[in-house]
């Protein structure tokens, strides 16, 4: 190199040593020394002597390991030592200072080197004296590395702690001025209001301005060492995000009925304000930060000018409040369900949040979870599961348009109903009115829609291809989307079991009940729900209820014409007994309940003659009675008291009008006479004795109770009803229509089996399909429960199962 500086230089060896040491020494000094008076040509000539030297790019690499070297022997060891408080140090206003005083001195020790930099980045860019290299910026980056890995490669941990508890107080205090205090988390309580709500000290101690001050210096300091994102971003971070959690725990737990994104976005704008002042000097000036404005959320409000650090920080804290919201909603989304639609609100801004969130998963699993924890167990009648079935498909059609959430999240609720044997009838109840505190299925069935249940079956989809939209990921793949969309509350609560027949059954059973307790033949509520539900069903699945509600008509006219016919006999022919009959077409309603039941001949004669009236009237036609259904009203007049225009049953009736003949009776003499079986007559006794008519004594005997206290008393026009028939239902139940249509099976499986001798479950499931392809039941019966009725057959040892395959027990 010596030899080379000879050449170039022109000069001897002895000569150019010390011109370039000189220059050297005089071009660092320039960068060193900001106060260093060296002359522009000078300084020209210096770097050209370098430069021509080849050492003009060895100078940035020279400073930056002066650098280096500063910040590894004496900048950073200063810098934590001057962290470490003392003992007595124990004040808020001492430590944000001793704080801001060590990040002072931080800076008044990188100030030569930042200057220095700064002057060389600019010979690089101009090409100052032939001088080469990465420009101001390429310098700048490799020194504010080098800063930053040194002073925080292990930083302890009272830099965090001190950051956090002096941005935590400047928030306060910001928001105590600017807010009006309105974060109640950060507002001490202080007696008598002597403490500042800021600063949290004593209003003659009061720092909130120090504070503020304070915090603009620090900003500065840390953006012109560019620590500002690396030191504050932490710290920044867990304050709001405590801040958003404790408001989120004070404005949202529990309140459902109203909303809270709007108060939500002037609270962030707010925020936003305070982190303009921690960010100050990062990029201000720039084009607004934009985030998804909530509904009746102005644009002047959803938008304020935001340097790109502000715009990242608000679409932070927007995407956090979301989440946090969603998790909270989500926890308590089963009482939003019910509360619904009181929760309407709710729903609204967890829609919002979820969809700004990847968080479907999460609400469906634990929506399911609590489902099946709170609801779906023993000790919830079927009418209030069907309450909150109702309120999900609601307010779940609310949040999810397309309907997938309450498709998955309820799965649980409709498998579980399908297991109560009392469903059908809830539901039916519900949509006659019948069912107490469920008036959301009358409801929906007086709202009349023409849209048949056939109609949202059909596979065409009559939309324009254009509006078309997929699936969602996480749907079911059994139904289309426009179908799931369609679908309305009762045709939801119908498909549960995937067959309306079952439905119009056990609507048949209702309003044959309803009809046969009427004690008029007022049916004019009974064909207002007929005519809705043929908008439903269709006019041919309620063939049957119309002809039901026929008979009640033709009864009533049938009656007035034998009452008129009788009014004109002569009172020696007339019948003793007032007699009206509810006539009914045996073909078109459900089963009836069948009791023997032999009545007095006195009622017999009333119903032979009512019968004999009626062929009359109708040729070719007959009676055939049901003594045990109806009601009687009938004066019981005792020797100290006469009840009068009491209505009761059939079988009370009978009990009672025995003991005119004979005034005392035993359970053997009464079964005997009424043809009834010993306990149920036990049973129909009680309501007698309970009422003072009649008394038991020893030995099982019955009187009658010809005298009796005041307490007794019966109110005059009352309908006496025995406990066990509050809730009888004169039609069969389902399960028991179910056991007669099992037993028709029985019977083809016997004669199979006798003429086949042994058959498996797959070919007696294909016969009887064949056998009784035209029965209503056959689709009702699927391979699991023909399995478990003939597993039931073989536990009462009338058939035989060995691998697999049935057959008929052999006879002994």
């Amino acid at each position: 190199m010596e030899e080379s500086v000879m050449e170039s230089g022109g000069v001897s060896g002895s000569g150019a040593r010390p011109g370039v040491a000189a220059s050297w020494d005089s071009v660092t000094a320039a960068l060193m020394s900001p106060g260093c008076s060296l002359a522009e040509r000078q300084l020209s000539d210096s770097l050209g002597l370098l430069c021509g030297q080849g050492l003009g790019q060895l100078l940035a690499g020279w400073l930056l390991e002066v650098l280096q070297m500063r910040l590894s022997s004496s900048v950073v060891p200063e810098f934590w030592s001057g962290l470490k408080q003392p003992e007595n140090e124990l004040e808020e206003k001492d430590r944000a200072w001793v704080l801001l005083t060590t990040f002072r001195t931080l800076l008044d020790r990188l100030e030569p080197f930042l200057v220095g930099l700064e002057r060389l980045g600019t010979w690089q860019d101009a090409g100052y004296g032939g001088l080469c290299g990465p420009g101001l910026r390429g310098l700048q980056e490799r020194a504010y590395t080098i800063i930053r890995a040194l002073l925080l490669f292990s930083p302890s941990p009272v830099l965090q702690e001190q950051v956090l508890e002096f941005y935590s107080r400047t928030f306060s205090v910001y928001i105590n001025q600017e807010g009006e205090g309105e974060d109640g988390g950060e507002v001490p309580d202080g007696p008598g209001g002597g403490i500042c709500p800021g600063c949290a000290v004593p209003v003659q101690r009061c720092w909130c301005q120090e504070a503020l001050q304070q915090l603009r210096e620090l900003s500065h300091i840390l953006s012109k060492l560019q620590l500002l994102q690396w030191v504050s971003s932490e710290a920044v971070t867990s304050i709001l995000h405590r801040l958003i959690e404790q408001r989120m725990e004070q404005h949202c737990r529990g309140e459902y009925e109203r909303s809270f994104l709007l108060e939500f976005q002037e609270w962030l704008e707010l925020v936003l304000g305070w982190l303009s002042k921690v960010f100050v000097s990062e990029g201000a000036g720039e084009d607004p930060g934009r985030v998804p404005s909530p509904p009746n959320v102005s644009s002047a409000q959803a938008a304020q000018p935001a340097s790109p650090v502000l715009k990242q920080w608000r679409l932070h804290m927007h995407q956090f409040f979301c989440r946090i919201y969603v998790n909270m909603r989500i926890e308590e989304l089963f009482s939003i369900i019910r509360d619904f639609p009181e929760s309407k609100a709710a729903i609204e801004d967890l829609k919002f949040c979820l969809e700004r969130t990847n968080q479907r998963q999460q609400l469906l699993t634990s929506l399911k979870s609590a489902f099946e924890s709170r609801l779906l167990h023993p000790g919830v009648h079927t009418s209030d599961i069907l309450t909150v079935y109702i309120s999900a498909i609601k307010a779940l059609r609310e949040l999810d348009p397309s309907m997938v959430v309450l498709q998955v999240a309820c799965q649980p609720i409709r498998k579980y109903l399908r297991t109560r044997e009392d469903t059908v009838r809830q539901i039916v109840a519900g949509l006659t009115g019948d069912a107490e505190g469920c008036s959301d299925l009358a409801t929906e069935l007086s709202k009349g829609d023409p849209v048949t249940l056939e109609m949202q079956d059909s596979d065409e989809e009559g939309n324009d291809p254009e509006d078309w939209s997929p699936d969602p990921t996480d749907a079911v793949p059994d139904k289309t989307g426009s179908k799931r969309r369609s679908s309305d509350i009762i045709s939801l609560l119908v498909s549960i079991y995937g067959s309306k027949d079952i439905f119009i059954d056990e609507y048949r059973a209702v309003l044959a009940d309803r009809l046969l307790h009427q004690l008029n033949y007022n049916t004019a509520r009974e064909i207002r729900n007929v005519e809705l539900l043929k908008l439903r069903f269709g006019e041919s699945h309620m063939h049957y209820c119309e002809v039901m509600l026929k008979d009640m008509a033709d009864s009533r006219r049938i009656n007035s014409n034998i009452s008129e016919e009788e009014a004109r006999l002569s009172e020696e022919e007339q019948s003793p007994l007032s007699l009206s009959a509810i006539i009914l077409s045996s073909e078109f309603w459900p089963p009836l309940k069948e009791e023997k039941l032999e009545l007095p001949p006195l009622v017999c004669q009333a119903m032979q003659a009512y019968t004999h009236r009626y062929e009359k009237l109708k040729a070719m036609r007959t009676l055939s009675w049901k003594p045990h259904l109806g009601s009687v009203t009938l004066d019981v007049e005792l020797e100290d008291r006469t009840l009068t225009n009491l209505t009761v049953s059939p079988i009370h009736a009978a009990i009672i009008l025995h003991f005119q003949d004979k005034s005392s009776w035993t359970l053997e003499e009464l079964s005997g006479k009424l043809g009834a079986p010993k306990e149920l007559l036990h049973r129909k006794l009680a309501l007698w004795q309970q009422h003072g008519v009649l008394r038991e004594e020893a030995g099982g005997r019955y009187y009658v109770m010809e005298t009796g206290s005041s307490k007794e008393k019966i109110e005059r026009g009352v309908m006496l009803i025995d406990s066990d028939e509050e809730r009888d239902s004169n039609t069969t139940t389902q399960s028991e229509q179910r056991e007669e249509k099992l037993q028709l099976f029985w019977a083809y499986i016997q004669a199979m089996l006798t003429n086949l001798d042994s058959m498996t479950l797959d070919r007696i499931h294909s016969m009887l399909r064949m056998f009784v392809a035209t029965g209503p039941v056959v689709t009702e019966m699927d391979v699991n429960e023909l399995e478990a009725f003939l597993q039931r057959k073989v536990r009462e040892h009338q058939l035989m199962v060995s691998a697999g395959v049935y057959r008929l027990p052999k006879a002994n």
